[in-house]
């Protein structure tokens, strides 16, 4: 029961985080937001066609730039924090307790492509064809209903209490290795490390293991005065850390070849906001004789996807996987992961064979008449973009949902707001290697024929969709490694 409001605030404004504070951000910006459309005096007059259009005041300009600012502080917080937040509520200590993490992170993300899809298609309908500040307000007051479902919970949930700063104990742990650099390795770590009594009631105890050595020098104790009397403390933990503080550092070190698998998958998933788009414009979008799809709602189908599987995967595979497996969760968290990456790079060759197609049809039979910006639309239906789009949504249903939990899991408890924030790095980075690029293939191909030409009928888009297959590839032998590498969080090591 104390779910249902964690649950309810995730698919209507994932507006969670263990303190609630981001709350006073997210709710003014969409609010703001609101306004710059609704109050005559905060957006420029309307102009008809062929007018000549005001522009914005600088006071205009400030409230809009003022609303982003509210959004983007309180989506960094409440993104990190709300998955972990909400995994926090179940006991790891208990059969139940861990089936039912494993199945939150599941739910979480069904309620966010839900949302998601209902943005995607109810709210930007009523924007475009209704009224942008009825289509602006349906969120806003989604969010307020989202804060007080939120705020009805507070005393049903599990809050762990914080133990410090866990950044601070990182880099305690590299200026003591650094100090101690020109000692020798130890000859017994059981021995010869500092590893006093642990006392902790949230963090896990780990054990020693052997990889990245050079940190255990951080854990030698070099002399008597390193240690307080009763040898519980160091003197100064700037000279001296614990084998626990080293290994959580390990932890970190080991996720981060992992964790570099998904830039590169992520270049795959951003094209179906991007290139897909384009596409879509150049081919045929009828849907019977009168309605037309919009190309920007393409992305829907991936969602569809996503939406449609989890339950799906959850409910019937999951419970048949364990007894194949004898895994909680039917399958390893790198195992998902894997097929996430494998499905991303079908998806890009069903891309580029779908576009090689798209565009000989554009340039060898009768086209339907030409886009905005004067590019011919081809006579192959859109709707043979949808396989592939649906492909990658459940690539994504593999590989972003097992990535949170595998950060959740693998990283210190105490770090798990970063474990949060580690998936949606992933995601920025991958957009910044995307536009990384498309800007060598413009530098590149631009003084012959332009793969990536604004007129996609001049261009050779089905070669790049090759080139992201190509690394794909790349990616799939390099998560291998990784994943064959990875030490899992508690692993013994000698």
């Amino acid at each position: 029961m104390m779910l249902a409001p964690l649950v309810l605030v995730g698919a209507v404004g994932q507006l969670l985080d263990s303190e609630g504070h981001f709350y006073w951000n997210v709710f003014p910006g969409m609010f703001l937001l609101t306004m710059t459309a609704a109050a005559d005096g905060l957006h420029p007059a309307e102009c008809g066609v062929g007018e000549t259009c005001s522009k914005a005041t600088s006071g205009q300009f400030a409230v809009l730039f003022m609303s982003f600012a509210f959004l983007v502080l309180g989506s960094a917080g409440i993104r990190p924090c709300s998955m972990p937040f909400g995994a926090d509520q179940f006991d790891p200590h208990t059969e139940s307790g861990k089936r039912g993490i494993n199945s939150f992170f599941n739910w979480y993300y069904f309620t966010f492509t839900s949302a998601m899809l209902v943005s995607a298609t109810v709210i930007i309908y009523v924007q475009s064809n209704v009224s942008w500040p009825i289509g602006l307000g349906i969120p806003t007051a989604l969010m307020l209903l989202a804060c007080v479902l939120f705020f009805m919970g507070t005393r049903l949930y599990v809050r762990v209490t914080p133990e410090g700063s866990p950044f601070t104990s990182i880099v305690q742990v590299f200026a003591a290795a650094a100090r101690k650099r020109s000692l020798k390795q130890p000859k017994d770590p059981k021995q010869d490390l500092f590893d006093p009594p642990h006392t902790s009631a949230i963090v896990t105890k780990l054990a020693h293991t052997d990889q990245f050595r050079c940190l255990d020098k951080a854990a030698i104790v070099s002399g008597p005065d390193d240690v307080r009397a009763g040898g519980a403390a160091p003197s100064n933990p700037w000279r001296l850390c614990s084998v626990q503080q080293v290994e959580e550092v390990k932890c970190l070190i080991r996720i981060v070849p992992v964790w570099s698998t998904g830039i590169i998958y992520y270049v795959a998933v951003v094209q179906q906001s991007t290139y897909v788009v384009l596409s879509a414009l150049q081919s045929d979008r009828h849907l019977g004789r009168s309605f037309q799809i919009p190309a920007a709602s393409f992305t829907v189908f991936a969602m569809l996807a996503q939406t449609l599987w989890i339950p799906i995967y959850d409910r019937l595979l999951v419970p048949r996987l364990r007894r194949v497996t004898g895994k909680d969760e039917g399958l390893t968290l790198l195992q998902r992961q894997g097929i996430g990456i494998a499905l991303s790079t079908v998806a890009m060759v069903m891309s580029a064979v779908v576009e090689d197609r798209r565009r000989h049809i554009a340039l060898t039979q009768p086209t339907l008449g030409t886009t905005i910006t004067g590019g011919a639309i081809s006579a192959m239906s859109s709707l043979w973009m949808v396989p592939q789009l649906m492909v990658l949504g459940l690539s994504e249903a593999f590989n972003l949902i097992s990535q949170i939990e595998f950060y959740y899991k693998e990283i210190p408890e105490h770090m798990r707001s970063v474990a949060g924030a580690l998936a949606f790095c992933n995601l920025a980075l991958g957009n910044y290697l995307s536009g990384f690029l498309v800007t060598i293939v413009h530098r590149t191909t631009g003084a012959g024929s332009n793969w990536l030409a604004q007129d996609l009928n001049k261009g050779r888009l089905d070669l790049f969709y090759w080139m992201i297959a190509g690394i794909g590839i790349f990616n799939i032998i390099y998560f291998m490694i990784c994943a064959k590498w990875y030490r899992f969080k508690g692993a013994a090591a000698n």
